[in-house]
């Protein structure tokens, strides 16, 4: 049953009709559907188009449904309708007759469906939240077991100066700080209704839109109709959002991938999500990590998506956000689904402790170490950065690292160096060093370990 048949004499296309349905994807919008349709129907008793015993049967009736989709949603696929709005509706009427034909009184789909998708917006940016903040769990608790491995930091793929496996958990949980207060942010701006402002310009009936807010959970209304019906800011931002995230979680993959590799062997990866080869034994292949980072790709194109659609639409609604739906549910699941392969991954690795080091102890990580204790006895740092330089190609031509040349050969270059050079120049020197508020160094990474187990009530 069409709701818009009246003003037709022939019927449409058996295409077209395939064509315009969204039911095979909104379906999932059905619980929102009856929830907002319950608050609904109760507004329309204070407006008098429904007696309270009419609403009691009419909610009582969707109700049933709700149980009935909550048993077998995808029972709902097996009908021709033309969206889930179209379901509900032709079901409430199976349940309770023509009075199920008043339901939809003063509404129309362009509100319902911004209503509903709002609802779902807030439903799944809650359970979001609550992935990464599990992930954040994981990566503190591997912080903290892995404090004392200290490994070399990379700029431009080449290592750069010390830090500690510890402290690389622990950026990406800065990362993730940033991703849950941006959702949070979204949720003040999401939790408006626009349940009530009918097709585009309000509704005739006497409903107290505010009040049929809280009743679904919002904290207020929309104050512009012709708006409300067509804004999707809020699925572009969510999508922004998960763009960002998963692009920290595609950052996460690739480190992991490069430190798994056998040329840096700083992690071993769980056989639990690793695979193999299907001609090579010995293969042990990163395909978890690998298949975050490549659906990065798909969240990206769903924001571009939408950005496409409501780039050039007029005011008010318009067929075209049909379009807003697809994406959205998919990049939801995506990041949702690599949130959890991301906390199962990081639960299981084991960090090789040794190779860490010795990577660490070979890349003259230490050479800024050099320029610093120059600068000490009074040289000027662009000078002291100059002789920590020619003190790096002496070592390399000796195929030594710093800390294993003689102390002749450092006079040689400055004649202010003395014995405390190595001292100074220890892996642990370098770190302690660095003590300033977002250091490394290893009191700074405790510290911050222990503040974020207490925010996260980790025992």
């Amino acid at each position: 049953m069409a709701l818009w048949g009246g003003r037709f004499l022939g019927e449409s296309d058996k295409f077209f009709k395939k064509f315009n349905s969204s039911l095979s994807f909104d379906y999932i919008l059905a619980e929102c559907d009856i929830l907002a349709s319950v608050a609904w129907s109760r507004s329309l008793v204070e407006a008098c188009v429904l007696t309270e015993s009419e609403q009691k049967r009419i909610e009582s009736a969707l109700l049933f449904l709700k149980q009935k989709i909550l048993n077998n949603a995808k029972e709902i696929l097996k009908s021709n309708s033309e969206d889930i709005h179209s379901w509900i509706e032709e079901n409430l009427i199976k349940e309770v007759g023509d009075l199920g034909k008043k339901l939809h009184t003063g509404r129309s789909r362009n509100d319902q469906i911004a209503t509903d998708l709002k609802l779902w917006c807030k439903n799944i940016i809650h359970v979001t939240l609550k992935n990464i903040i599990n992930l954040q769990k994981v990566f503190v608790i591997t912080a903290s077991n892995n404090h004392n491995v200290i490994m070399p930091g990379y700029t431009h793929l080449q290592r750069a100066q010390p830090i500690t496996f510890a402290y690389w958990c622990l950026s990406y949980l800065q990362m993730l700080k940033r991703d849950v207060s941006r959702l949070e942010d979204l949720l003040k701006r999401i939790d408006v209704s626009p349940l009530g402002s009918g097709a585009l310009s309000g509704t005739a009936w006497n409903i107290n839109r505010d009040k049929l807010a809280l009743s679904m959970g919002f904290s207020s209304a929309t104050n512009n109709s012709l708006d409300s019906v067509s804004d999707r800011d809020y699925v572009v931002e969510l999508l922004s959002f998960a763009s960002i995230g998963m692009m920290h979680l595609s950052r996460f993959s690739e480190d992991l991938i490069f430190f798994n590799s056998n040329e840096a062997n700083f992690i071993e990866l769980s056989d639990s999500i690793t695979s193999g080869s299907s001609l090579m034994p010995q293969k042990k292949n990163p395909d978890a990590l690998e298949l975050i980072r490549g659906k990065c790709g798909r969240v990206y194109g769903s924001m571009i998506s939408i950005l496409v659609v409501l780039k050039s639409l007029p005011l008010s609604y318009n067929k075209d956000m049909q379009e807003d739906k697809e994406g959205l549910f998919d990049s939801m699941k995506t990041w949702n689904d690599c949130l959890s392969m991301a906390s199962l991954i990081l639960k299981n690795i084991q960090v090789n402790n040794q190779s860490c080091r010795k990577a660490a102890e070979k890349s003259y990580s230490n050479s800024t170490e050099i320029a610093d204790y120059l600068v000490k006895k009074g040289i000027p740092f662009r000078k002291a950065h100059d002789i920590s330089g020619k003190l790096v190609l002496r070592a390399i031509k000796e195929k030594k690292s710093l800390n294993d040349l003689d102390l002749s050969v450092f006079q040689k270059y400055s004649s202010v160096i003395e014995k405390d050079i190595y001292s100074n120049i220890t892996l642990k020197a370098c770190l302690e060093k660095r003590f300033s508020q977002g250091g490394v160094s290893p009191d700074q990474v405790l510290n911050e370990i222990q503040k974020e187990k207490n925010r996260l009530n980790i025992i």
